[in-house]
């Protein structure tokens, strides 16, 4: 059984986790480093334990009136939108295009009103699209643009729209470069930033024991990810009359259990700041362009079989790919049968409406996750392997002609 998911980190990473995690170091160094490596000296970047972290410290912050509204992709994972109401905030969703993952240019406007003070773009799937509809937005009537770019990092050629107030990235377990933990936002106001750093510095420090037993239960993880430990995974679940993807969304919750804000309002460790500046110092986005290029030539097999989220971005990286099919469970079970492990389950959802404004319910959003399946897709794979999980997705969908899977095509952006 080929896993769905491949951790973007290597064996020399992981020890290297470890031993920092015996330092006796504070972690400004690293921290610098970090710093250093993503706004090269511009004095923007703030590194910090998630994105959520990050987003619930601006808004503190911001200190924006209570009631003010965030416009919100409504595809993104439910944390963010609690975020943004824990803050007194009310949280809008903007209706996606499944062909580009984002909200049409002209929907941000129609959902934008006289409360609105901010709008948060979620770059999804690894695709990148522009922020032109918000800048306008922002020059018409002071709206703040945030970018989520926690799946679209794809290495030193990516480290956010210049155009933002403010990009967030990550580095969680499954993300790109992973540190598993970790995040890095860019904060272009200076005073905004200055009272962000002030708030953070109060914060208890996360444990180095906490973030080493993080390092040696992914190494577990990652060990299970080869394809004969997977298999026996999988037979032992159903051994045991337990789903495959309950015990994996149990073992990788970034937050479980207890009060989230407790657990968000920490600052990285040492051991994680020193993980995550080797991850990005180490990184030249070879792995990422790998993983572009055998995506477009999936892609491109199931144009016209089946909906592939993202296809008409204009940048797409395949940070995770996923199709939009009908009978989607059938699709599962087709792709388990066959020795690849396809799922339904994703940490995203759609963002509600606010009371009171049913108009505003992102139809087009929760339709497109009631049909998305993951695929497995990284680096790896093989044309061979490669083909036959186009065939099954085509003839699921009722395309009979087989897969035509030839040289490598150039990813998009």
């Amino acid at each position: 059984m080929l896993s769905r998911k491949r951790f973007d980190i290597g064996w020399t990473d992981l020890l290297a986790g470890l031993a920092a995690a015996t330092s006796r170091s504070d972690g400004a160094a690293a921290a610098q480093r970090v710093e250093r490596w993503f706004d090269a000296g511009a004095g923007d970047a703030c590194a910090c334990l998630s994105v959520r972290t990050g987003l619930d410290l601006y808004l503190e912050a911001l200190a924006l009136p209570a009631q003010s509204e965030v416009l919100m992709s409504a595809l993104t994972i439910p944390d963010m939108v609690r975020v943004v109401e824990r803050h007194g905030l009310v949280a809008v969703p903007v209706d996606v295009d499944p062909g580009t993952l984002a909200p049409r240019p002209e929907a941000w406007r129609r959902a934008a009103g006289p409360r609105t003070r901010a709008a948060i773009l979620a770059h999804l799937f690894g695709t990148r699209v522009p922020l032109d509809p918000l800048v306008e937005l922002r020059q018409e009537r002071g709206v703040l643009v945030l970018e989520d770019d926690a799946q679209a990092f794809t290495g030193p050629g990516w480290r956010g729209d210049p155009a933002a107030d403010v990009s967030m990235f990550s580095f969680g377990p499954i993300k790109t470069a992973t540190a598993l933990q970790g995040a890095v936002l860019r904060v272009r106001d200076p005073a905004v930033r200055a009272r962000m750093r002030a708030l953070h510095a109060q914060y208890p420090r996360a444990s180095q024991g906490e973030f080493a037993r993080r390092v040696v239960k992914y190494a577990g993880l990652k060990a299970l990810t080869w394809r004969p430990v997977y298999t026996t995974f999988v037979a032992s679940c159903g051994w045991r009359g337990v789903g495959v993807d309950e015990v994996i969304q149990k073992t990788v919750r970034g937050f479980p259990g207890g009060d989230l804000f407790q657990k968000l309002r920490h600052r990285p460790s040492p051991a994680l700041l020193s993980l995550l500046a080797r991850r990005l110092e180490h990184c030249d986005g070879s792995q990422a362009a790998e993983r572009a290029q055998l995506g477009e030539r999936i892609a491109s097999e199931l144009a016209g079989a089946v909906l592939v989220p993202g296809s008409r971005a204009p940048v797409r990286t395949h940070w995770v790919f996923a199709v939009a099919v009908e009978r989607p469970d059938e699709l599962v079970a087709r792709l388990r049968e066959a020795g690849f492990d396809g799922t339904r389950v994703a940490t995203m959802s759609a963002v509600p409406a606010p009371a009171g404004r049913p108009e505003l319910e992102p139809r087009e959003a929760r339709a497109l996750v009631a049909r998305l399946v993951y695929l497995p897709l990284y680096p790896g794979l093989g044309a061979a392997r490669a083909a036959r999980l186009v065939d099954l997705v085509r003839r699921h969908a009722g395309a009979v002609a087989p897969s035509t899977l030839g040289p490598a095509a150039t990813p998009a952006g």
